[in-house]
């Protein structure tokens, strides 16, 4: 996705645990587990995000547009191996830190199935985007080295202006699509949104850092700002899309 597109967040200097690296962040064992909750998490996301994208490519209308979606699927795998290699690097077996997550996400991607080639698009761009913003906001408060993998695995991988040019281009052939589209994403960001909420409810080790119990400063009221940052960001997105928020 383009930088304007992400949430925006004030540049300051790392503190506390986001100014060390993993071998000083880890030796508190509440902070490594939410990490390996954090990595098994997106780990599943990006195994998932592969497999939806290599599905949606059967609806593409071109064989352009089938191979640019399968480019797209094996970026996304990339992203998986990095993550489940980091997993088996700092000694967690990847399958079992991805398994508490695995009825969260299929269940989000169940209840949200695109029933054409522009609903998949829409997903892939708002939908993945905002668990993106998540995740990204998440990423600012770990220590050095988790947030490096992390911010370069949410890295896009050509979602963003191959979706744009497609459902812009659909909406100029035929105004009507826009309405039926701008449903769908809000659908999308609610979805998305109580999705991100339940697994981090359902996480000791994750709610505990959100609210500033292990990392530095995310304190309540952060998540609430933090979740106004997300939907700013979708708003935008959908600006881009030519659709309504």
């Amino acid at each position: 996705m383009t930088s304007s597109d992400k949430p925006e967040n004030d540049s300051v200097a790392p503190t506390g645990i986001a100014a060390k690296d993993w071998a000083q962040a880890s030796a508190d064992p509440q902070y490594r587990a939410a990490v390996v909750d954090l990595l098994g998490a997106l780990a599943y996301g990006e195994l998932a995000a592969f497999e939806r994208l290599a599905e949606d490519a059967k609806l593409a209308p071109t064989l352009a547009d089938k191979a640019e979606l399968a480019k797209m699927a094996s970026a996304e795998f990339h992203h998986f191996e990095r993550l489940r290699d980091r997993l088996t690097e700092i000694g967690e077996e990847p399958t079992a830190a991805m398994d508490p997550f695995v009825a969260a996400l299929d269940g989000f991607h169940r209840q949200t199935a695109p029933s054409d080639w522009l609903e998949g698009l829409v997903k892939a761009y708002v939908g993945d985007s905002i668990a993106s913003d998540f995740y990204r906001e998440v990423a600012v408060r770990l220590d050095s080295d988790t947030r490096e993998l992390v911010l370069a695995v949410l890295d896009d991988t050509g979602h963003a202006g191959f979706a744009v040019e497609k459902v812009r281009a659909a909406i100029d052939a035929d105004p009507r699509v826009g309405g039926r589209l701008a449903l769908w994403a809000r659908r999308l960001m609610g979805e998305a949104l109580s999705q991100s909420q339940r697994v981090v409810a359902d996480r000791d080790a994750l709610s505990t850092m959100l609210v500033g119990g292990v990392a530095d400063g995310f304190d309540l009221a952060e998540v609430g700002r933090m979740f106004s940052r997300i939907t700013e960001a979708h708003t935008k997105r959908m600006a881009a899309l030519g659709l309504a928020a």
